[in-house]
């Protein structure tokens, strides 16, 4: 039987218009750019604004909708589409049906996958096996989230990282020895504790007395979750490279979750990388969570070639982490 591989046929990306950089958000909060620069490496970040009423479904049927314009897809071609968020428009239903709703996309079937910053790693790792199975053709993986709906703007913490945005891929099969080629996805629960929205579960349901005391905001304690990331990235990363005989000469690219600047640095020093092989653009979009790893692919798709080696790399809440290894399945259009 010919084994099947999961390649990305294309890529679509979405930001919304309204630019907050530093020098405005220094005037809502206690900060300045200095300081987040060189502790965070982020000069500006899109938002989303309140008042237009939308939410991650219309970002990620911007940038799903750009996917299947650039893909030649028909709606009704899709065969599942699953949406990686942790800013979901509602409890329920799903956002992926939402923007399947809006796309027309009617042969799907879809759902959502919450895993923090590692949403879109877990989410893409989640559409291989579909794809590998031989069931489905044409599966769309899409990060979208609103950050800026629980970002508390009164927090110097945490204020200056987040930012909105949406990105997608398209997996489909090939027999080729290209696509994705091995994972590794961890997590352990006890980062609970370090990083999570304290009400808005069932746990704690909304009420009054969580929204005055600001309890559906992020609530992040730096230390810790920095340390783990620093750490976690990047043994997960070389752990991938030995796995695979791979050296630094071997790897065309790491696509790092864009948290802060200091983690994708360290990550990359530890695989032996020169700035040049390291996706990056936290400094224009801030840490966009389940979005950020599709938005460097956006960005740097014209920059890739046909069997380029990619190692994705990833740290979220939960705490959640991971790698994936795969080989690029196009050149430039």
């Amino acid at each position: 039987m010919t084994k099947l591989h999961s390649v990305i046929t294309g890529v679509g990306g979405y930001l919304p218009k309204y630019i907050l950089n530093n020098h405005e958000l220094s005037k809502m909060v206690d900060t300045s750019d200095e300081w987040i620069m060189t502790r965070i490496g982020i000069s500006e970040r899109h938002l989303l604004k309140p008042d237009e009423g939308k939410g991650s479904s219309y970002l990620g049927a911007k940038a799903v909708g750009q996917l299947l314009e650039k893909t030649n897809t028909k709606p009704e071609d899709v065969d599942l589409l699953i949406c990686a968020t942790v800013t979901p428009d509602h409890v329920f239903p799903a956002t992926a049906n939402i923007i399947c709703d809006l796309l027309g996309i009617k042969n799907a079937f879809s759902f959502d996958v919450n895993a923090g910053c590692s949403g879109f790693l877990y989410a893409i790792a989640t559409g291989d096996k579909y794809v590998r199975s031989g069931l489905y053709k044409k599966v769309v993986v899409v990060g979208a989230e609103v950050m800026s709906s629980i970002v508390d703007y009164t927090d110097r913490s945490v204020s200056p990282i987040f930012g909105d945005g949406s990105g997608a891929v398209m997996l489909e099969p090939t027999t080729d020895e290209i696509g994705i080629m091995d994972e590794i996805l961890l997590s352990d629960g006890v980062g609970r504790h370090h990083l999570h929205q304290k009400a808005g579960g069932s746990v704690l349901p909304a009420s009054h007395e969580t929204i005055d005391s600001r309890l559906h905001y992020i609530y992040q304690e730096g230390q810790p979750v920095f340390k783990w990331a620093v750490s976690k990235m990047a043994d997960v990363s070389v752990e991938m490279m030995k796995r695979h005989n791979l050296s630094h000469d071997d790897i065309a690219y790491l696509v790092p979750h864009q948290a802060n600047m200091r983690i994708i640095e360290a990550t990359a020093h530890r695989m032996g990388l020169v700035k040049e092989k390291v996706m990056i653009n936290i400094q224009r979009y801030g840490n966009t969570t389940a979005a950020t790893l599709p938005l460097c692919l956006w960005d740097y798709e014209n920059q890739l070639k046909y069997g380029d080696n990619l190692i994705l790399s990833t740290f979220g809440a939960g705490f959640t982490w991971g790698t994936i290894y795969l080989k690029w399945g196009y050149n430039p259009k």
